[in-house]
C-alpha cells in the first residue's frame, strides 16, 4: 500500500478557525471512508515555532510541528488566512514568518493552496505572480492593488493553476479540499465524503461566491462607488465600458485601468457578475420564465443567460433553480 498523503496546514496567531479545521475535516472524513486497501491522509498543523496559536474565535489550536520541521515532509500544504477590521475596513493579516518560510520552502512542495485571505500570504511570497487567483471577495480588491502581477478573480469559490490552488471565503476551503480528494482518489470518494459531511455535493470551482463582488454601499462623493450602485439599478441599459466611461467623463482606457485597480476585475466581468446575481435571485425568488429573467437581468437572451451560467457557475439556469429555490 502507498503511504498516506501528507497534508500540512500552516497556522499563525489570529487565524480563522474554520480555515484550518474545515479542510482538515474533509481529509479526515475521506480517510475514514477510503477503505482498508487504499491510503488516505495524515493531517498536521504547523506553526512558526511549534507553539499553540489562538484563533480569531479565541479557540486555541495545538501544533504538531514547526514550519522548519516540515522540510519536504509534505505532499499538500494549505496556508490559512486571517483578517482584521479597522475603521470598518477588512484587511488581510500578513504573517511575515510564514511569508519568509514560503519563499524558501515552496519550490519543494508538490501541491499548495491558500484558504480565504491566505492568498495574500502566497502573493506576498511571490508565488502567485503571473497567475490567476481568488480570495474572499472582501479582500480581493486589496489583493489586486497590492500585487498587480496577480490576475485576481473575486467570483469563483476556488481556482487551480497547476500545483497552486486558491479559494474564496472560509467555508470554500472545504470545497477546495473536496476537489483535491477528487484529484487524489476520484469522484466517488469525494461524493461519499460530501454526503457524509452533509455538504453540497458538487460545488465546482467555477461557482460564484454568491455575492456580487466588491459592492459595499457607496462612499459619499466617490464617483466609482456611485457608478457601481447605478449599475445595479440599471441592469437593462447599455453597460459597456464605453458607456460607463462616458458617464464618468473618462477615456475608456483610463476608466478600465481605474476600475480594475479599485475592484480587482474588469468592467465587463463586473457587469456580468451583477447581472448574473440578479438572474440568480430571480430564479430563486420568482416564477418568471427564462426569457423574462434574461431580459430583467440585462443578460438579454436565453442563450446569453445559459452561456453566463455555464461559464461562471458550471450549471444551467434550470438546474440552478431546482437546487436553490
Amino acid at each position: 500500500m502507498l503511504p498516506p498523503h501528507r497534508v500540512v496546514l500552516a497556522a499563525f496567531p489570529g487565524v480563522e478557525l474554520l480555515n484550518v479545521t474545515g479542510p482538515a475535516e474533509v481529509f479526515s472524513m475521506a480517510t475514514r471512508l477510503v477503505g482498508s486497501d487504499r491510503a488516505g491522509y495524515t493531517v498536521r498543523i504547523a506553526t512558526g515555532g511549534g507553539e499553540p496559536v489562538a484563533t480569531s474565535s479565541g479557540i486555541r489550536l495545538m501544533a504538531d510541528l514547526t514550519l522548519d520541521e516540515v522540510d519536504g515532509d509534505v505532499d499538500t500544504l494549505l496556508v490559512s488566512g486571517a483578517v482584521r477590521v479597522r475603521d470598518h475596513e477588512v484587511e488581510p493579516v500578513i504573517d511575515g514568518g510564514i511569508v519568509d518560510w514560503l519563499r524558501v520552502a515552496a519550490p519543494g512542495i508538490p501541491r499548495m493552496g491558500s484558504v480565504c485571505s491566505g492568498a495574500h500570504l502566497l502573493a506576498a511570497a511571490g508565488l502567485l505572480d503571473g497567475r490567476s487567483a481568488t480570495t474572499h471577495w472582501r479582500t480581493a480588491a486589496r489583493l489586486a492593488a497590492d500585487h498587480p502581477l496577480v490576475t485576481v478573480d473575486p467570483d469563483p469559490i476556488f481556482i487551480r493553476e497547476g500545483r497552486l490552488w486558491t479559494c474564496a471565503g472560509i467555508a470554500s476551503g472545504m470545497d477546495m479540499a473536496l476537489a483535491m480528494v477528487t484529484e487524489d482518489h476520484g469522484p466517488e470518494l469525494a461524493l461519499a465524503t460530501a454526503r457524509t459531511m452533509v455538504m453540497y455535493v458538487k460545488r465546482a470551482g467555477g461557482q460564484s461566491q454568491f455575492s456580487v463582488p466588491l459592492t459595499p454601499p457607496a462612499a459619499p462623493g466617490d464617483r466609482l462607488d456611485d457608478l457601481r450602485v447605478w449599475i445595479g439599478e440599471h441592469l437593462t441599459e447599455d453597460l459597456s465600458a464605453e458607456a460607463l466611461a462616458t458617464r464618468l467623463h473618462l477615456s475608456v482606457r483610463h476608466f478600465a485601468r481605474l476600475f480594475r485597480r479599485r475592484t480587482g476585475t474588469t468592467p465587463a466581468a463586473y457587469v456580468e457578475s451583477v447581472r448574473l446575481e440578479a438572474a440568480r435571485r430571480l430564479l430563486q425568488d420568482s416564477t418568471h420564465g427564462l426569457p423574462e429573467i434574461a431580459a430583467l437581468s440585462g443578460l438579454g437572451s436565453v442563450e446569453s443567460l445559459h452561456r453566463s451560467f455555464r461559464r461562471r457557475l458550471g450549471t444551467t439556469p434550470a438546474e440552478y433553480r431546482r437546487r436553490f429555490r
